[in-house]
C-alpha cells in the first residue's frame, strides 16, 4: 500500500471515529425530548417497512371483511368506499408521520397532545388521548388474535366435515396465537426485526399466491354489475347512509397506521426511517388491498352461498368454487392465516410499547412495574405479558356472546381514530398560527415536548398544502369514528346492535374517574428524565 493510499485510509478513519452514528445522533434527538434511550435499536428501514406493512394486511383484511362493503354498499360501493379509505388514510398518515417526524418516541399521540395542547388543558388531553390510544391498541390486538383463531377454526371445518365448532375452540386458539406472539416479542434482539423483515416477503409474495388461481381459475363476473351496482342490505333509509356503513370493513383494513410510531426507539434514523415506513405501506398496502378487492368482487360466484359457507368466512367459498378443491382453498386460506398470526406478533409489540411509554410517564396503574425495561433483552417483558393477559382475559368474552366480543374489538377504530384526531386537531391549530419552527442541527435545548419550543421534522408538508391535507385528515376521521359505532343494519336486535360506543366511552369515563382521584397528582405529561 502506497503512503498516500495509508494517508487517505488513516484520514479516513479518523473522520468515522470522531462522527457521531446515526443511533448516537438518534439518542441525542431522544434525550431533547426529554427521554433516556433504554431501549435498543434494532430495527432498520426495511425490518420497520415490513413491520408497518404486516401490520395493516390490507390485501388480507379485504379478503376477511370484503363482504361488510358488499352488502352496505354493494359493489360499487366497495370500490369507491374504498378509495375515499386509501385517500383518507394517507392523508392521517401524512399528519402522522409529521408528528412522528416531531417526536419520535414511543408514546406517540399523548406525547404529541402534550406538546401542542395548551399549557391549560395539557394534563387532561394528554391522559385521555393516552388512554384512548391504550382502548385502540389492546382491542386492535385482541382482534387479530381473535380473528386468526376464528380462521384456523375456519380451516378445520372446511377441511374435516365432522368437525363442529365451538365458541371455546375459538378462545383456545386464540391463547395459543398470543404465545407465540409473546414467545418472538420476550426473546429480544435482532430476532422481531429480521422475522418482521421476512414476513414483508411473504406478504407480497403470498398477494400473488392468491391473486393469480383466484382470477385464473374462476368465472368473471360484469365490469358494469361492479363499478355501477349499489345495494343496501343492511335497509337502512338512504344509500348514502348505506354506503357510509360499509365502508368501516376497508377501515379497519387499514388500521394501526401508528404501529410504527411506537417503535420509535428502537429504530435507527427515526425522524426520517418512520414516516418513510409508515408512508410506503399505505401506499404499498393500498395498491395490494384495492387490486384484491377488485379480484374478489370480479370472482366471488354465488354471493349467496358464499354467505352461508360453514366456515363462518364467505371468501373461503369463494376460493372453493374458483379452484373447485378443498386443498387448494386450504392453502390459500393459510396463506391469510398465517399472515394474520405474524400480524399479532407485530401489534403486540407496538400495544405493550406504548403501554410501557405511558406508564413510564404515570399515567397508569402501577406504572413502576410497567415502565420497567429488562436489560438482558432491553424489552419491557412486563408490559408484554400485561397486554397479552387483557387480550386473553377478554377471549372469554367470546364463549359467552361472539356478538359482544366483536363489538368489543369494533373499539379498535374508535380508539385509535379519536387519538389521532385529537392530536391533527392540535396540530392544524398550532401549525394555522405559525407556532412551529424550523429545526437547527446545532441547538441542543430540549424541544417537542411539555412546555418546550415546536420544530418541524425532517418530513414536513409546508403551507397551505399541509393545512388542507391536515384538515382532510379530521374530516376523515370524523366520518369514520361515527360511523364505526353504526350497527350494520337499520333493523337493530340484539345481535346487530354495536356496543363498542359503550365499550369506548366507558374506558374513558373510567380513566376519567382514575384521574380525578389519584392520576391528576401524579401525572404531569411526559417526564423530562435526567441520568
Amino acid at each position: 500500500m502506497s503512503s498516500h493510499q495509508l494517508k487517505q485510509t488513516s484520514t479516513t478513519g479518523m473522520q468515522e471515529i470522531g462522527s457521531p452514528t446515526s443511533e448516537e445522533l438518534d439518542d441525542a434527538n431522544l434525550a431533547r425530548m426529554g427521554k433516556r434511550p433504554v431501549l435498543k435499536r434494532n430495527f432498520g428501514l426495511m425490518s420497520m417497512l415490513g413491520f408497518s406493512c404486516t401490520i395493516l394486511i390490507t390485501w388480507e383484511g379485504i379478503v376477511v371483511l370484503f363482504l361488510q362493503a358488499y352488502q352496505n354498499g354493494g359493489p360499487a360501493g366497495a370500490v369507491y368506499g374504498f378509495l375515499f379509505v386509501w385517500i383518507g388514510v394517507a392523508s392521517t398518515f401524512v399528519v402522522l408521520s409529521e408528528l412522528a417526524s416531531m417526536a419520535p418516541t414511543s408514546g406517540g399521540q399523548y406525547h404529541w397532545c402534550s406538546m401542542l395542547a395548551p399549557r391549560s388543558c395539557m394534563k387532561l388531553f394528554s391522559y385521555l388521548t393516552g388512554w384512548l390510544t391504550v382502548i385502540g391498541w389492546q382491542a386492535t390486538y385482541a382482534t387479530s388474535c381473535y380473528l386468526c383463531g376464528t380462521l384456523i377454526q375456519g380451516l378445520i371445518t372446511l377441511t374435516q366435515k365432522n368437525y363442529k365448532p365451538e365458541s371455546w375452540h375459538a378462545t383456545l386458539l386464540f391463547w395459543a396465537v398470543a404465545v407465540f406472539s409473546v414467545s418472538i416479542n420476550c426473546v429480544g434482539g435482532k430476532l422481531l426485526p429480521r422475522f418482521e423483515g421476512l414476513i414483508l416477503f411473504l406478504h407480497i409474495l403470498g398477494f400473488f399466491a392468491i391473486l393469480i388461481p383466484l382470477t385464473y381459475m374462476a368465472d368473471h363476473g360484469d365490469a358494469k354489475e361492479v363499478f355501477t351496482t349499489f345495494l343496501n342490505l343492511g335497509e337502512f333509509p338512504s344509500q348514502g347512509l348505506s354506503f357510509f356503513v360499509g365502508i368501516v370493513g376497508c377501515i379497519f383494513a387499514f388500521a394501526g397506521g401508528d404501529a410504527a410510531v411506537h417503535m420509535s426507539e428502537e429504530i435507527t434514523n427515526a425522524s426520517t426511517a418512520v414516516p418513510t415506513s409508515i408512508m410506503l405501506s399505505v401506499l404499498i398496502n393500498g395498491s395490494l388491498g384495492f387490486g384484491m378487492l377488485l379480484a374478489m368482487l370480479f370472482c366471488m360466484g354465488d354471493i349467496d352461498k358464499a354467505l352461508e359457507s360453514p366456515t363462518g368466512y364467505p371468501f373461503m367459498s369463494i376460493f372453493l368454487q374458483a379452484t373447485g378443491s378443498v386443498s387448494g382453498t386450504a392453502v390459500m386460506g393459510s396463506i391469510i392465516t398465517t399472515m394474520g398470526i405474524t400480524t399479532s406478533v407485530g401489534m403486540l409489540a407496538s400495544s405493550s410499547r406504548q403501554f410501557w411509554s405511558f406508564a413510564r410517564d404515570r399515567g397508569i396503574p402501577g406504572w413502576r412495574v410497567w415502565s420497567q425495561v429488562h436489560g438482558g433483552t432491553a424489552v419491557p417483558i412486563y408490559s408484554v405479558l400485561f397486554t397479552t393477559v387483557v387480550a386473553c382475559l377478554l377471549a372469554l368474552i367470546n364463549i359467552g356472546s361472539a356478538v359482544a366480543f366483536n363489538d368489543l374489538v369494533a373499539m379498535s377504530i374508535s380508539g385509535l381514530y379519536m387519538s389521532y384526531m385529537v392530536v391533527a386537531g392540535f396540530l392544524l391549530y398550532r401549525r394555522c398560527n405559525g407556532d412551529i419552527g424550523n429545526a437547527r442541527t446545532s441547538d441542543t435545548t430540549v424541544v417537542n415536548t411539555v412546555g418546550a419550543k415546536l420544530v418541524w421534522g425532517p418530513f414536513h408538508i409546508p403551507g397551505i398544502f399541509g393545512i388542507l391535507i391536515n384538515a382532510f385528515a379530521l374530516i376523515y376521521m370524523t366520518i369514520a369514528v361515527f360511523f364505526s359505532f353504526w350497527p350494520p343494519s337499520w333493523q337493530v336486535t340484539v345481535k346487530t346492535m354495536n356496543f363498542s360506543v359503550v365499550g369506548t366511552f366507558g374506558v374513558v369515563l373510567i380513566s376519567l374517574l382514575y384521574y380525578f382521584v389519584r392520576a391528576r397528582k401524579v401525572y404531569n405529561g411526559p417526564v423530562i428524565e435526567t441520568d
